[in-house]
């Protein structure tokens, strides 16, 4: 496991935008698959992201599609998900995560094998 740690949660009125980072140590993402789960209170982590690393192919859950878009800067070892036109059900915990390593298709919390803290984003209506 490695250290990951995310910034840009906050609070925002429902059609606004917030920008999540996530960085880890020297090289922790190469080769590597890495994205975004959340959390409400009282319900399952749930998928929201994941950018290959190698090739910087993306997928999404169905529910941010065009809403959200996750991208990643190698020269700092970061990961961001840009979240627009957000919604009161996007209220939640997130959390960055880094794929086991023959996982490329991360969906789940069984894919993973580091978590980061998690940073709160609430949308008010």
């Amino acid at each position: 496991q490695v250290q990951l740690v995310e910034s840009g949660g906050g609070l925002v009125q429902a059609g606004g935008s917030l920008r999540l980072s996530c960085a880890g140590p020297g090289r922790t993402f190469t080769g590597y698959t890495v994205g975004w789960f959340r959390q409400a209170p009282g319900k399952e982590r749930h998928f929201v992201a994941a950018i290959n690393w190698r090739n910087g192919n993306t997928h999404y859950a169905d529910s941010v599609k065009g809403r959200f878009t996750i991208s990643r800067d190698n020269t700092k070892n970061t990961v961001y998900l840009q979240m627009n036109s957000l919604k009161p059900e996007d209220t939640a915990v997130y959390y960055c995560a880094r794929a086991k390593y023959y996982i490329t298709d991360m969906r789940g919390p069984y894919d993973v094998d580091s978590w980061g803290q998690g940073t709160q984003v609430t949308v008010s209506s």
